[in-house]
């Protein structure tokens, strides 16, 4: 017996209720704090030691690596979060055990974003003049419709493929509620940082790269709470 098709609905509440509750569970910044030191360290120190002696050869897969890293670390951050949402405990032990136990599905969900994001640009490149609008727009809808691949293999157990189609589904489940989340995440981790380097971009590089780390720490951290809460009431509540 099916559960019945309910409407979508736009949570806005939940980008207001998520400050308080990453100001009360401070431990969520841990792993994505972990994340953006060792990014920095690939990026600045890491790549340029094992790519220089190759003229650079190897730098994109670098770059790659950097984003699975980010990714692994959200989907820690996503599963205290729903932690939280649930009003379970919500700790940092808790949530980096049940990561452990999620470690290669989270990784394989990663994998299949980044892999087919990156076939739906190539795809768009291929167009000749009409590369330069095609190869974009053909990568923003790809990474829209994989938005909860993360979510789904950190909450919901699914790895690889599973964790795809399950992105999919939630986000043709509520297409209004997706595209609010997809521009508060550009927002927040494109557009901010990128006015943001104006600000710091004059500071010494250590103390750029510290600044930088503890930003995109918070950033994931907070960006965790709505999807979490996005894809627990898409995927537990009987939308599809």
């Amino acid at each position: 017996m099916g559960f019945k098709r309910q409407s979508p609905r736009v949570d806005v509440a939940m980008y207001f209720q998520a400050i308080p509750m990453l100001v009360k569970h401070p431990s969520i910044l841990a792993v994505p704090l972990l994340a953006a030191v060792l990014a920095i360290l690939m990026e600045s120190v890491i790549a340029p030691f094992a790519t220089n002696a190759v003229g650079g050869a190897g730098i994109g897969l670098f770059g790659m690596l950097v984003q699975l890293v980010y990714m692994w670390a959200f989907g820690i951050a996503i599963i205290q979060a729903s932690h939280i949402w649930r009003e379970r405990r919500g700790s940092f032990d808790e949530a980096w055990e049940e990561g452990r136990s999620k470690f290669g599905g989270i990784v394989l969900a990663a994998i299949g974003f980044q892999f087919l994001v990156w076939i739906a640009g190539y795809i768009g490149a291929i167009f000749g003049s009409l590369a330069a609008i095609l190869s974009p727009l053909l990568t923003a809808v790809a990474a829209f419709f994989l938005i909860y691949a993360i979510p789904a293999a950190a909450i919901g157990g699914m790895p690889g493929s599973l964790a795809i189609s399950a992105s999919v589904r939630a986000v043709r489940a509520n297409v209004p509620g997706s595209i609010l989340l997809a521009v508060v995440f550009v927002l927040l981790w494109y557009v901010g940082p990128f006015y943001l380097q104006y600000v710091t971009g004059t500071l010494p590089s250590i103390y750029y790269s510290l600044i930088t780390a503890v930003i995109e720490a918070i950033v994931l951290a907070y960006l965790a709470f709505p999807f979490a809460k996005q894809y627990d009431d898409v995927a537990f509540r009987g939308l599809w």
